[in-house]
């Protein structure tokens, strides 16, 4: 999930995430279509977090990070910036 900090996030995007992740899980553990586990069974066995609670922790990292910088740099401006005018 590199940059998945940055990413518009909504309910479609971590749904097909979440769907790949386990998926991958999956396959690595050797489970099969007959053999079939719950997700929170399987992110437990694999100590993983689900797709929506990584980006967001990600997310509030990468925001902190970026407003510890200085008040110059780009991104930061980027984040504290207020439009003026009207549409």
């Amino acid at each position: 999930m590199y940059g998945a900090e940055t990413w518009r996030t909504t309910t479609t995007t971590i749904k097909k995430v979440q769907i790949f992740i386990n998926s991958c899980l999956r396959k690595i553990l050797n489970i099969h279509w007959p053999d079939t586990i719950s997700n929170s069974l399987l992110w437990e066995r694999t100590n993983q977090l689900p797709a929506e609670e990584g980006i967001r922790k990600r997310r509030w990292k990468w925001i902190g990070y970026t407003f510890r910088k200085s008040s110059n740099c780009i991104a930061r401006q980027a984040l504290t910036w207020n439009p003026e005018g009207k549409r």
